[in-house]
């Protein structure tokens, strides 16, 4: 582990040209946007404060700066609420600023990086491994510089890009 005067907001101006995000938990509820999931779950419309959110201008400052923000999803169906409201809602909103969005669906088949945790991976160089409590609370992240560890979250990235689809590919067979 390597300790860094940035935070992990830092690294989404900071990066040069990729940010690379693995997800592997079925319920990020607790980490962010907690109002527009509980507007999703009643059947309300999204939040205008959801739509326009800082992740939306981070995502588009980045992409409109021709730096490459994407993610893998690790998941099995059924979808549990979390993951309709992040695919249906969140995914929805931040293709639109440009992030690119893939999924590993396990439903059929074994996940090839069972082992992998929840990181953001900056430009190859710098892995944030994220840390979460069992209700999807986000609880910190560590940073990681070690040619050995990068190396590591390099082999997870490849694999889980190797065995995913595109978002809209899966969502137009499995979305509901």
């Amino acid at each position: 582990m390597t300790t860094s005067s940035r935070t992990l907001g830092d690294w989404f101006s900071e990066f040069e040209r990729e940010a690379f995000r693995l997800e592997t938990l079925d319920d990020y509820s607790q980490s962010g946007g907690v109002d527009a999931y509980q507007a999703f779950l009643a059947g309300e419309e999204q939040p205008e404060d959801f739509k326009a959110s800082g992740w939306v201008t981070t995502v588009g400052d980045a992409t409109r700066a021709d730096k490459r923000m994407y993610r893998v999803h690790i998941l099995s169906r059924p979808l549990t609420d979390y993951l309709r409201f992040e695919l249906g809602w969140g995914y929805q909103r931040n293709m639109a600023a440009g992030e690119e969005f893939f999924i590993l669906d396990t439903t059929d088949q074994a996940n090839p990086v069972p082992e992998a945790p929840d990181f953001w991976l900056f430009d190859d160089a710098t892995a944030a491994e994220m840390s979460y409590d069992g209700n999807g609370k986000y609880l910190g992240s560590d940073f990681h510089t070690d040619n050995s560890r990068i190396a590591e979250f390099k082999s997870y990235r490849d694999i889980a890009m190797a065995n995913a689809v595109p978002f809209a590919d899966w969502w137009a067979e499995h979305g509901e």
